[in-house]
């Protein structure tokens, strides 16, 4: 598990300071530990938590195609599994056969996980071909409108 040197506040996640380059190396140097020998697009993510925590994860693909996890959704989990609810940022990359040549957007499934463990209008997702080459969007730009707990009163 790896820290960040300054430990940044959820309710300002959109103004944080944080260092996106670090965040999406992070990615790009895990992208070697993804599996996909089927569609061959191998897909990294490192999500920053308000504790300042950041947590990878890569996708995971099986022959029973719908048995395969996403790399946000991995990254994301292994948060939740550490004791981490506040997500601040995640930086995606992705391509195929390991390659960045192109931005990787997250899919509807893994937004919609994001979207359970942030302030949608703060949450910064990133998705990166390299650490200068990068789009940056706020959660609620990818899923407006969306259902979270609020909805249900949580």
């Amino acid at each position: 598990m790896l820290v960040l040197v300054m430990v940044f506040g959820f309710a300002c996640a959109e103004t944080a300071d944080f260092d996106r380059a670090e965040l999406i190396q992070m990615a790009i140097d895990n992208q070697v530990n993804s599996y996909a020998p089927y569609s061959n697009y191998n897909v990294s993510a490192a999500v920053l938590t308000a504790s300042g925590k950041i947590y990878l994860g890569v996708n995971v693909e099986n022959a029973s195609y719908p048995a395969g996890v996403c790399a946000e959704r991995n990254a994301i989990c292994h948060a939740v599994e550490c004791g981490e609810r506040e997500l601040v940022a995640i930086a995606i990359v992705g391509g195929p056969n390991y390659e960045l040549h192109d931005y990787c957007a997250p899919c509807g499934i893994c937004r919609q996980t994001m979207r359970e463990f942030c302030i949608p209008t703060e949450m910064r997702v990133i998705f990166a071909k390299s650490t200068e080459d990068y789009k940056e969007m706020s959660l609620e730009e990818l899923l407006p409108e969306s259902f979270g707990p609020d909805a249900l009163g949580k």
